[in-house]
């Protein structure tokens, strides 16, 4: 808080606190009809309503000069966070500038080794496709996946010939959880009971 608000305020409360005694002075005069002491009272009260008035206008002051600085520092913090994110732009932009002149020297493979598979030709479509007057976009290359031969091997033995063979009657299970296969074939055309 600013000291010129902070001295006003109190001030103004102070001379305000000091008006109740001149006051209850006042009160006491008029009921005993001392006039004198009345006028003199009421000096003093007017007295201290003009500090507090002063006062009051000291801290509307101090409470002015409060919200110029923090609407000065709100901008000058503001400028800094502006400034700094175009610090990082620009340092954001060299770095993507020095990645394309270092991607721009690397030799380009478009070899793809045996064994491998490649999603780059389906991303990548070719200039012919596009239309006159386009260039072919420039898409960052896929990532490509190289199986091993025993990799293959596996593969191979894993879909091969396995077939599964489903049962061509209901099983049906014991309390325990066992199947009952002969349950199964006696079961043709009896009753079935299912409880839970």
């Amino acid at each position: 808080m600013h000291t010129k608000t902070m001295e006003g305020l109190i001030g103004a409360r102070t001379n305000m606190d000091m008006t109740n005694v001149p006051m209850r002075v006042f009160k006491e005069a008029r009921r005993k009809g001392d006039t004198a002491t009345m006028e003199r009272a009421m000096g003093y009260v007017n007295d201290f309503e003009n500090r507090a008035d002063q006062y009051k206008d000291t801290a509307e002051e101090g409470m002015k000069e409060e919200a110029e600085e923090a609407k000065e520092k709100a901008k000058q913090e503001l400028e800094e966070k502006i400034e700094k994110s175009r610090e990082e732009r620009k340092e954001l932009e060299a770095q993507r500038e020095q990645a394309r002149i270092e991607s721009q020297k690397k030799p380009v493979d478009n070899a793809v080794p045996s064994g491998t598979y490649s999603v780059d030709t389906a991303v990548n479509a070719s200039a012919a496709e596009n239309m006159p007057g386009e260039t072919a976009p420039v898409l960052p290359k896929a990532d490509t996946v190289e199986i091993s031969s025993e990799g293959h091997l596996l593969s191979e033995q894993s879909t091969g010939d396995k077939t599964v063979t489903l049962p061509d009657s209901p099983v049906f299970y014991s309390s325990s959880g066992a199947a009952n296969t002969a349950g199964a074939a006696q079961g043709k055309g009896g009753k079935l009971n299912v409880s839970v």
